[in-house]
Parts: structure tokens; sequence; C-alpha cells
């Protein structure tokens, strides 16, 4: 048994497919098929039933594959480990960010530490909040750009940013020569939100509660799989939507020439991102870096309130 077998195990659970998991491991479908019909031979059990193309873990399998990312994770340990002492800001850095920050910040933040750690290039995840501290915890990524909270004993949290939400509507709205929009109104439009499993979806529910109908079995507004997506459905008037700032504003204006944003009144709605990484995260300069040029994205035109603050233990 060796830690590639174990690598392409948890790659196969993760996919329930041979030819993903085999994408994800850069390696060819039947090399990893072989390697996994190995690993059953030497372990004695089935690990995964298989049925037209797609698999599924058995019960054992389950077990064996949760033991799997343990030993993975403390192999990489062993990595993390040689690397103390070495240059902090040599190196990748794994970086995961809530799909609601990423595709804003990092078209600021990549050329921005190309200039100031030139070594140290980043290798980027964008997913679920609970989705990237997983990953953290299994020593998938090295750091995440998530919103707060986050509790959790085993992470470090820096808070990086504080960001208003904007009410985004069709330019020809009720609403678009209003110089605020209170909260309070929202609940009388047809509000377009992210699905669930967006915690942005869940902080525009907690601001605006009146979007729920508490009659009804479920949320009343309609949703999209993306911000972008729903900029497009604003602007075919299907109802209006509200944003982080950031998703925003940086658009040249013949972008969206069908959409108007106007702040919330006070008070307004908003949003904490912060860096969260494993307390066994041997490269600290490499998360103040990260950290300092993200906070300097903000001088080159991404709009949100830079925060002066500690770590949190």
């Amino acid at each position: 048994m060796t830690l590639t077998e174990l690598r392409y195990l948890v790659n196969l659970e993760k996919e329930r497919h041979f030819g993903r998991a085999a994408e994800r491991s850069f390696v060819s479908q039947p090399t990893l098929s072989v390697a996994i019909r190995k690993l059953e031979e030497t372990l004695d059990v089935t690990l995964f039933e298989r049925n037209r193309g797609e698999v599924r873990p058995t019960p054992v399998g389950e077990r064996i594959c949760a033991q799997a990312k343990r030993v993975l994770a403390e192999a990489a340990r062993v990595e993390d480990l040689a690397k103390e002492g070495k240059d902090d800001l040599v190196g990748p850095v794994r970086l995961g960010a809530i799909y609601t920050v990423g595709p804003y910040l990092l078209p600021y933040l990549v050329p921005m530490l190309r200039q100031t750690t030139p070594r140290m290039p980043l290798i980027l995840e964008e997913n679920f909040t609970a989705q990237l501290l997983e990953q953290l915890h299994n020593n998938e990524l090295d750091v995440a750009l998530v919103a707060l909270p986050v509790e959790d004993s085993q992470l470090h949290v820096w808070s990086v940013y504080d960001e208003d939400f904007i009410v985004l509507l069709p330019h020809e709205h009720r609403w678009a020569d209003r110089e605020t929009i209170p909260a309070s109104e929202m609940g009388e439009e047809n509000l377009l939100l992210l699905g669930p499993g967006h915690c942005f979806r869940e902080q525009v529910v907690e601001a605006c509660p009146k979007c729920i109908d508490s009659n009804a079995e479920g949320p009343r507004p309609q949703t999209g799989s993306s911000l972008e997506t729903i900029r497009h459905m604003v602007a075919s008037e299907i109802g209006i939507s509200v944003l982080p700032r950031s998703s925003h504003v940086n658009r040249p204006e013949e972008s969206q020439p069908y959409l108007v944003a106007r702040p919330f009144a006070d008070p307004v709605p908003q949003r904490r991102v912060a860096l969260v990484w494993r307390k066994t995260f041997p490269r600290p300069e490499a998360i103040k870096a990260l950290r300092t040029a993200i906070v300097t994205c903000h001088m080159q035109g991404v709009d949100f309130r830079p925060l002066d603050a500690e770590p949190e233990a």
C-alpha cells in the first residue's frame, strides 16, 4: 500500500467516477483502475460498488477512505515540517475562496502577488465555505478566503475587510431614482438569490427577513447558480437582487447598460471576509504577504473597507 494508491482512493471517493478521478490524479483511467483493484486485493475487501461507469464506496470503503484522508494529511504535514526554516515566500500556496469573492478579487490579487512575491504562485480553488473548511482540515488547501463567522478551534482566523451589500435593479425599475433602498421593503419585490449552500444567500436572507414567505413551504425568492447569472436575470427584468459591492462597482458602464445599483439605507447590510488557515501551517510570512496583497487590492479599485486587525487565536 502506497501514498499514491491512497490518493487515487480518495480522489475516486470524491469523484465517484473512474474517468474524472483519473483526471484529478493526473493519470490515465487504466492506471487508476489497476491501482484501486490492487489495493482491494491487498486489503481483501471491496472498496467500491461499480455500476455503469459510476462508483460508490461500500460501508467498509467509506471508513477506509476517511482513514486514508487522515494518513495523507499527516504525510503532507511531514512535507510542511521540512519547509520550516526555509523562505516562507518560496513555493506555491493553495488558496481557496468562496464563489462570491474569487471572481472579483483574484483578477487584482494574482497580478499583485506576481509583483510582491513572484516565487509564491497561487494554486486556486473556488467552493462553498463548508467545503473549503473541510479541504483545510484535509490539508488540500493552505488558506481560504471566507465570510465570517467561522468557529473552529483548529483554525486561525484573520479578518481582512468589510464589504457592503448593494441592491441591483433593472434600469427602468420604480426604485431606480432612489438614493437608497430600505432592507425592509425588499419583500415587496421578486428577489433573485443564489441557491442553497452559498453563505451569501443566508446573509442576504438575514438582512432582508421579509424576503422569505413564512406562509409557504420554502423561500419565495428565485435562485441563480452564480452572481453573474443573477445579473443577467436582473437585466432581463425577472426581478431584483442583492450583491456584494465588489461584484458590481468595477465594471465598465458599457457592460451593464440595463442595470442600476443602489446602496441600502442605514443600517447597511454587510459581510466580513477573513483568511482562515490551519494552526499547524508552517508559513506565517506567506499568510502575512497574502493579507497585505489583498488589502493593497483596495487601493487598486476593489471596493471594500480594509481592517486593521490581528489574527484570532
